[in-house]
């Protein structure tokens, strides 16, 4: 599967995070904080300009302080924000507490009226998506309404412009009613895109049953989906398609913490696709990418550009054995 080019609108959370430091402070030991850009949305984006593609952001931010540091940070990152909305009342940026660190990692986040839930209709009623690529979601903006139905009106609009959809899983089970809630919606949304990404768990999680996650995964691309990336932590990915599997491994790296491999990973991927690689490279590059997070501070300043991950690529040793 080839992308007509590198222009993406991404649905979905913008927020800030906020690292304890010096990197490795735990976050009830903490005097200083490293304020950054979050919401795996806006993280996708950050991901995708900073290799060279390009990206506009459909969300809606607290009329406040966090939510202005959120747009001044999408603006610093190069990411069209003219559908992004302000939410007022008592409305709230999504904000995680996030620490550097492997063992023992916290991560403390809040989320309660965030207002990014607010996003309606006519947020998105008001994008062109014509002239767009192709359009990418993270299953944050379905946990709850109306963003829930503003996202499904999105994808029926991007479907009629002839747009491609990327579903990233994301699930975040404190975001939801109900299990079964989040199970039947995700499975709604994933059988009407074209790109489904996850990992085990998440995936198993749509099937309502763990150990069926890989099924499901390939249940997808046998009902339409042209591309189902599987993933496993340490143990690589699966990738489906509707010629076959692909197994991956993965690039070792020291890691700082766990934290946003699956928004560079999808960044890497699909300007991957964009560029002309073949699925499996396209794969490998979203690997990298996320190997290459994980060893950095932050989330969004941690996105490598095009230059910081071809040097990666060129000198490290290569990826694990599927």
């Amino acid at each position: 599967m080839r992308l007509a080019g590198s222009n993406f609108v991404i649905i979905g959370r913008a927020g800030m995070d906020l690292y304890p430091d010096p990197p490795g402070t735990r976050t009830e030991e903490a005097t200083m904080f490293f304020a950054c850009l979050g919401g795996s949305s806006a993280n996708i984006g950050v991901a995708i300009t900073k290799l060279g593609g390009q990206a506009a952001l459909v969300t809606r931010v607290s009329d406040d302080a966090v939510g202005r540091f959120a747009c001044n940070q999408l603006d610093h990152y190069g990411i069209d924000r003219r559908h992004v909305r302000t939410a007022g009342g008592e409305a709230r940026n999504s904000l995680a507490l996030v620490e550097t660190r492997v063992e023992d990692h916290q991560s403390v986040i809040y989320r309660n009226g965030a207002a990014d839930f607010a996003m309606e209709m006519e947020d998105v009623e008001a994008v062109d998506f014509s002239v767009f690529d192709a359009l990418i979601t993270t299953g944050t903006v379905f946990a709850a309404e109306p963003s829930r139905s503003a996202t499904f009106r999105a994808f029926d609009l991007a479907k009629a412009a002839g747009l491609p959809l990327i579903f990233d899983i994301d699930y975040r089970p404190y975001s939801w009613p109900s299990a079964q809630v989040a199970s039947e919606v995700y499975s709604r949304a994933g059988e009407l895109c074209d790109v489904v990404v996850g990992n085990d768990v998440e995936f198993g999680f749509m099937a309502g049953d763990y150990a069926q996650g890989l099924d499901k995964a390939r249940d997808l691309v046998a009902n339409g989906a042209k591309i189902a990336v599987y993933k496993m932590g340490e143990a690589g990915a699966v990738t489906i398609t509707p010629e076959g599997e692909i197994r991956t491994g993965i690039y070792r790296t020291d890691a700082l913490k766990p934290t946003g491999a699956g928004d560079s990973f999808m960044g890497g991927f699909v300007t991957g696709l964009a560029a002309g690689l073949a699925v499996q490279d396209a794969v490998l590059q979203g690997s990298a990418a996320a190997a290459m997070v994980v060893a950095r501070v932050g989330c969004a300043p941690a996105m490598p550009t095009r230059a910081d991950l071809d040097r990666f690529l060129k000198h490290h040793a290569g990826p694990t054995t599927a």
